[in-house]
């Protein structure tokens, strides 16, 4: 039998909750809420470790500090048995949903741009380079 494990980085902050008062129980709430979401999904809780983990500390410098962690695990079997979901896309536009473009019979004449509006536009680029 195999196993697929999961490793989650344990709640470090209490929960508020009407009826909850003390730290301790703020925390066993959070730790309880992280626990009972994986076993949701389908995990199973074996343990919580602590593992040491190095981060910088200044430009130069390193501290080791420790990390708590929840571990689960479930049936490996179980989930390569389980069909895989796909996402169809669809890559053909029909006419229904592309815009209509006006035909040669039924475009409007597009009305002459005045002599200010030339000068606004690209000409008055080549009247600036003279």
């Amino acid at each position: 039998m195999t196993f697929e494990y999961k490793v989650v980085p344990a709640p470090t902050r209490g929960k508020k909750a009407k009826g909850v008062k003390t730290a301790a129980d703020r925390f066993a709430r959070a730790l309880a809420e992280t626990i009972n979401a994986e076993a949701a999904e389908g995990w199973e809780y074996i343990r919580t470790d602590t593992l040491p983990a190095e981060e910088r500390q200044g430009l130069t410098g390193r501290t080791t500090v420790f990390q708590n962690m929840l571990i689960f695990r479930r049936d490996g079997e179980a989930v390569e048995a389980e069909p895989r979901q796909e996402i169809s896309v669809v890559t053909d536009i029909t006419e229904t949903h592309a815009p209509k473009l006006p035909s040669a019979d039924t475009a409007q004449a597009v009305p002459e741009p005045s002599a200010k509006a030339k000068l606004n536009g690209a000409e008055k680029r080549d009247v600036a380079a003279e």
